[in-house]
């Protein structure tokens, strides 16, 4: 089980008699493999568009490796981003063992702590663990336990690269220092005992990475009064964790019931069942608990800020091609903008990096996102077969998330000085990218393309040409950038660049089969075999014009959705969770409320029994979809849309299934940005109260119809209407 505040994490487990801690420190990764240049491979990008206008995929990204090999020997096999890794354990280890029994372990997911208790012949004991926010510091309380001894050590496993540790102890302290014999840096756990009648009692732990002091008071100043510490703690994550609150009229049976039993309903599930509204509650407030519990100065990691291991899935990085965009995906509607910011200090210091991306990849002028990062931005991780170099849409989906954070908290002054840079600089490599030799009123050609990780039906290569998600993610972009130049009065001189190359993106295609392509080439078919669902980007934030335009499209759509749920159920595979998000935010925008629920449900058997997801089924400890249920539940809730200064819209229950007859939604969010104060419904009546933070015009969709309303900042709006 897992405690955090977003810069120290906890993980709790062990056996009766026996607890264990593992502390982590969100910017511990390992500098196992130093940052390399970006292969220059601008000076073969005709011969790249070459091979692949005519078809010859894989030679185009063997090519692409092979040049980056001859150029730099670090690009031979495929290189790693540096690994995120857990700081070292505290282990109890009693002097004589004594029975244990009637051991639990649970998490107070509204304060953050984590408690193991058991029973022996003397009484209970207990160890109950929280990571407090104010002091920056793991609190451990102990009662009842044996007389023994703390011990803290390495993680298990071999790190790789060298590392020399040293362990010191006291009476009061312990401590384990780490540093890099062949590099500079390291970090430091100490660890304060307080005791009481010859025994420990109390655990005071902190990890601190070299460069990185902790902003808490020094250890040997903490108060010893754990109800105070709790306290201050609880106070600030309950007034993050409380920012929403959802209540689908669950069952109080079924709610009072261990996670265990709610889960192995939902493991059971076939594609008729339905995870039960006591699952959803749990799940919902899981996901939130562990992204809120992991957003620090950095956002999450594949792992959130927890590691034990020297060699986690994916180094436990920043995976942008999809896990990092799912992890926050429900910040925002949940109510927590705050927590969206360590994202973008994190991309704002990786600038640099991502200019020279796209210098040395594309020839470019702007910024390159890479699908995988840790500790740089530089474009390391790739291969022939994960052709990740061909991968531009990053900055773009990136820049949609600058934008959104605009439109749901009406920040002006971060809209002016750090969205649209970012976003202006992400338009300045497209607009070099596509101008490559095409006559100007022709449609512009993304070449090489990517559809993050899937490979066309017909083709033995991940290397494409126009994937629909490259386009859908430039429009977005392009449009945003119009659309907050105008709201802000500015004559920008790079507009009419941006209008005309958002009039020669080409079009969406629907394949013969009446589906979506996932490429917008012709003659590249449909691989629905494959977990992620990419080229339904412009259903996942405010829906594409093109779609709202145009009814063919939003079938196509649909029918894409059924048949990527489809192979979702046809196969046991052991399949990765975030591509479910993708494809229920994309069910939800189009009003899908069974398929969404469907999709809801699949996404509950990731979950363990300690309240944490998984990667794959059953394996593979990762928080991308505890962001993601979260945000596919409001998502069936409330839809929005900013569609322009002083008008937005609001659509109340789009995708409400038949399992959910009544409920309550309080402290979502809205882009315009309008807090939905109180959202409640039942089998016929539906009652909202709605807050805008805008003068203006607001549009509510209703299960009865639509109502124009006029929006005055900070005064509430009580609607009510039949269902």
């Amino acid at each position: 089980m897992v405690s955090g505040n977003g810069r120290q994490g906890a993980l709790c487990y062990g056996w009766p008699g026996r607890p264990r801690i593992t502390l982590s420190h969100e910017r511990l990764f390992l500098p196992a493999h130093p940052p390399l240049d970006p292969p220059q491979t601008a000076r073969i990008l005709p011969e790249l568009r070459l091979l692949l206008s005519v078809g010859r995929y894989r030679a185009a990204a063997e090519r692409a490796q092979a040049f980056a090999a001859a150029g730099e020997p670090g690009y031979t096999t495929t290189r790693p981003t540096n690994p995120f890794v857990g700081a070292g354990t505290l282990t109890f280890v009693p002097r004589v063992a004594g029975p244990a029994r009637d051991y639990r372990r649970e998490v107070d997911l509204a304060t953050g702590v984590v408690t193991q208790r058991w029973a022996t012949d003397a009484g209970e004991a207990a160890v109950r663990v929280f990571v407090s926010r104010p002091a920056d510091v793991v609190v451990a309380d102990l009662a009842g336990l044996p007389d023994g001894q703390w011990r803290l050590g390495a993680i298990d496993g071999t790190p790789p690269l060298p590392v020399d540790l040293t362990a010191e102890s006291t009476v009061d302290f312990l401590r384990l220092r780490a540093s890099y014999p062949a590099a500079p840096g390291g970090w430091t756990v100490t660890v304060r005992l307080v005791t009481a009648g010859g025994r420990v009692t109390l655990l005071l732990a902190r990890t601190e990475v070299d460069g990185f002091p902790s902003p808490g008071p020094d250890l040997a100043d903490l108060p010893v009064d754990v109800g105070r510490l709790l306290a201050e703690h609880a106070a600030m994550h309950a007034d993050l964790f409380d920012r929403v609150r959802l209540d689908l009229h669950a069952d109080p049976a079924r709610r009072a019931a261990d996670t265990e039993d709610l889960l192995a309903t939902a493991a059971r599930a076939d594609r008729t069942a339905r995870a039960d509204a006591a699952v959803v509650e749990r799940l919902f407030d899981a996901g939130r608990y562990a992204i809120v519990s992991s957003c620090g100065e950095l956002p999450p990691n594949l792992q959130g800020v927890w590691s034990g291991t020297y060699q986690p899935a994916w180094s436990g990085d920043y995976t942008l091609d999809g896990n990092l965009p799912a992890a926050v995906a429900g910040l925002l509607p949940t109510g927590t903008p705050e927590l969206m910011l360590p994202l973008f200090d994190l991309i704002d210091g990786w600038r640099d990096d991502f200019r020279r991306n796209a210098r040395r990849l594309y020839g470019a002028r702007g910024i390159l996102v890479p699908a995988h990062a840790s500790t740089h931005g530089l474009h390391n991780h790739f291969g022939p077969v994960w052709c990740l170099t061909f991968w531009t849409a990053g900055a773009a989906w990136l820049g949609r998330l600058y934008l959104d954070y605009y439109r749901y908290t009406g920040d002006r002054e971060f809209l002016v000085g750090r969205a649209l840079p970012f976003l202006r600089e992400a338009a300045a490599f497209y607009r070099d990218f596509l101008n490559h030799g095409e006559r100007p009123a022709a449609a512009v050609v993304f070449t090489p393309s990517y559809s993050p990780e899937n490979r066309p039906g017909n083709s033995d290569s991940q290397a494409a040409v126009n994937a629909t998600m490259d386009v859908a993610a430039v429009a977005d972009l392009l449009r945003g950038l119009l659309a907050m130049t105008e709201e802000l009065g500015q004559a920008d001189p790079d507009a009419p660049a941006w209008r005309a190359l958002l009039a020669r993106l080409p079009a969406y295609r629907v394949t013969a089969d009446g589906e979506l392509a996932e490429w917008i080439w012709p003659g590249l078919a449909e691989n629905h075999a494959h977990r992620h669902a990419s080229h339904l980007y412009p259903l996942w934030y405010e829906l594409d014009p093109a779609f709202a335009a145009d009814p063919a499209l939003r079938a196509a759509a649909t029918r894409t959705i059924g048949r990527r749920l489809a192979w979702w159920h046809s196969t046991e595979a052991d399949e990765m969770a975030f591509g479910l998000v993708q494809l229920g935010l994309a069910a939800a925008q189009l009003g899908l409320a069974e398929p969404a629920h469907e999709i809801l449900t699949r996404l509950a058997r990731y979950w363990r029994p300690s309240l944490v997801a998984t990667h794959n089924l059953g394996r593979i400890f990762n928080v991308d979809i505890c962001g993601g249920l979260p945000a596919l539940v409001v998502a069936m809730l409330l839809r929005s849309a900013r569609e322009h200064a002083g008008l937005s819209r609001v659509d109340l229950l789009p995708a409400l299934p038949a399992a959910w007859p009544s409920g309550e939604l309080r402290g979502a969010a809205a882009r315009g940005p309008v807090r939905v104060e109180r959202l409640a419904w039942s089998p016929d009546h539906v009652e909202a109260v709605l807050v805008p933070g805008y003068d203006g015009d607001l549009t509510v969709g209703l299960p009865d119809g639509v109502r124009q309303v006029s929006a005055r900042r900070g005064r509430p709006i009580t609607l009510t209407a039949k269902r």
